[in-house]
């Protein structure tokens, strides 16, 4: 019986989120018959039992997905879930993502990095948001110009800089993506397109629909996006990679998300049913696919 770790809670902003997810992962492992010992992280230095086989992470936003628990993960020996430091940290951090796909030339949304004192020079409509910070927290689209103050203040609470990215009108779309397989396109549709922190986690808000009614030529094009941006971040284990979509049928790669929500209804685990997973199959996936690694 192999002994699993869930890292959950964490100490960024995103920590509810993550309990959530990590309450679920941990009751689908348990149903799969794996000794699992679910950890309340609530700072840096994290204890854990002796005996473990391999830790799942289910922690969001900083010391979770930028990096810093895999580091530490990888300093005490500890075997875990998903992308490794340095991959994690080019995801989380849009700037550095940014640069990755430019390098890869895989296409995504014009964009400036504002410090304090220097000024906007993209053009309205512009999607504000801070660069490390994930779930959409501090983001914000700016349609008008009166927007922009607010937008820019609220990104600025929670980082130095901030990323203006230009908006790109179309579908909202995210591609799931675990070991080498890439799931069915999810097609997210929020209300007045806006898929901001309240969409994401306000029930009944946003529709979801997977497979997204795309055409088949639209979803392979979709899905090979998601795997050049996975490849390219050099990603491994699963990851979900949001992208806007043209009406002309056109992907803009907008980043990759490298320890997605976790929870029944979150996308990830949507798009796996649709592949023909439940919620067990895809955490016992997981679990071996480290294993294995």
């Amino acid at each position: 019986m192999k002994h699993i770790a869930v890292l959950m809670g964490g100490i960024s902003a995103e920590r509810e989120i993550s309990l959530a997810s990590g309450r679920a992962i941990a009751a689908a492992l348990a149903e799969r018959a794996y000794r699992v010992t679910p950890v309340d992280v609530t700072s840096e230095q994290i204890d854990l039992p002796s005996d473990l086989d391999l830790a799942f992470i289910a922690l969001h936003g900083t010391f979770g997905e930028d990096g810093q628990v895999q580091a530490w993960l990888a300093r005490e020996g500890v075997p875990f879930t998903g992308s490794d430091e340095a991959s994690s940290r080019r995801a989380f951090d849009k700037v550095l993502s940014k640069q990755c796909f430019e390098k890869h030339s895989i296409s995504t949304p014009r964009y400036e990095i504002l410090r304090p004192g220097r000024q906007r020079t993209l053009p309205l409509p512009v999607v504000v948001k801070p660069p490390r910070q994930g779930s959409s927290i501090g983001l914000a689209r700016v349609m008008r110009e009166e927007e922009w103050e607010p937008a820019r203040a609220l990104a600025s609470t929670y980082d130095d800089e901030i990323l203006v990215e230009a908006f790109i009108p179309g579908r909202e779309l995210t591609v799931g993506i675990v070991g080498q397989e890439v799931l069915p396109v999810v097609e997210i549709c929020a209300p007045e397109g806006h898929y901001d922190y309240t969409a994401k986690y306000t029930k009944g808000k946003t529709e979801y629909r997977c497979p997204a009614p795309l055409e088949d030529d639209v979803t392979r094009a979709c899905q090979h996006m998601a795997w050049r941006t996975f490849e390219a971040l050099g990603a491994s284990g699963l990851g979900r990679v949001d992208i806007r979509l043209t009406d002309d049928g056109y992907p803009y790669v907008l980043e990759l998300n490298t320890i997605p929500g976790f929870t029944e209804t979150s996308l990830l685990p949507k798009a796996a049913r649709a592949a023909g997973y439940s919620f067990a199959d895809l955490c016992d996936k997981i679990v071996r696919l480290s294993l294995e690694k």
